[in-house]
């Protein structure tokens, strides 16, 4: 079986966030938890798989580092 791009999952202290997700995204996340799980044997909750995906996804955006490079973004 081919490598999920997500291995185990760091313990870090969360920020909240809600958002919405269409059904067809949730019930993809929840079969991703499965095979995580099975390849890890580490239980996955589904939930916090969104924040490694979604910097994954951000690490992996070209043009987003390009952006974020030419303008650093302001914290408050």
């Amino acid at each position: 079986m081919a490598k999920l791009k997500l291995g185990a999952l760091p313990d870090e202290k969360p920020a909240k966030l809600t958002v919405e997700l269409p059904a067809s995204v949730h019930r993809d996340l929840i079969v991703y938890a499965e095979v995580l799980t099975r390849e890890t044997g580490q239980q996955t909750d589904p939930v916090k798989l969104v924040a490694p995906m979604l910097a994954r996804f951000m690490a992996t955006d070209r043009v987003f580092l390009k952006a974020r490079r030419a303008k650093p973004v302001q914290h408050d």
